[in-house]
């Protein structure tokens, strides 16, 4: 991942993400071949996807954001990942890097938003592109590492009826 990394180019229009993407596939297959990696087509699947998600979405979150019966996504820290469905949390089975690889999808998260996060401004409030509200707190007030807390919104909306029922 690093090696694809450093031979794409960053200054990439994150607007063409099918030509980025064909582009970042025939860089794995190359890297695949010069390495001489042998992987199953599940494994190199597996890893594609990976890779793709960390440059053009949100990395591991990129799962969790799309499984619908998860409403909440809390990571404290890089390793430390948990989800909410149907008002239980559990650990998610996805985990980042480093703390660089958590800021780095913080980044990717506020940066169209014309948001920074840094240490003189260490805590932000921000919205994904559907919606889902995202507050996001580092290090000097963060003391595991970098969080990020999403709270997702249900594809149906709760009606009156629902409301009357719960």
């Amino acid at each position: 991942q690093n090696k694809l990394l450093a031979e794409l180019d960053q200054n990439f229009d994150a607007s063409r993400k099918d030509e980025i993407r064909r582009h970042i596939e025939e860089l794995f297959n190359s890297i695949l071949a010069e390495e001489s990696m042998v992987l199953s087509r599940a494994e190199r699947e597996r890893l594609f996807n990976a890779i793709v998600s960390d440059i053009l979405g949100f990395g591991p979150l990129e799962i969790l954001l799309s499984d619908d019966s998860i409403s909440e996504v809390m990571v404290n820290g890089p390793k430390n990942i948990y989800v909410e469905r149907k008002g239980q949390l559990t650990r998610a089975n996805v985990s980042f890097d480093s703390d660089e690889h958590v800021m780095r999808i913080i980044d990717r998260i506020v940066a169209p938003l014309g948001r920074r996060v840094d240490e003189s401004s260490p805590l932000v409030d921000a919205r994904l592109p559907d919606g889902s509200r995202v507050n996001v707190v580092i290090r000097p007030i963060a003391l595991c590492g970098p969080t990020i807390t999403i709270r997702k919104f249900s594809k149906d909306p709760l009606g009156v009826q629902d409301l009357i029922r719960f």
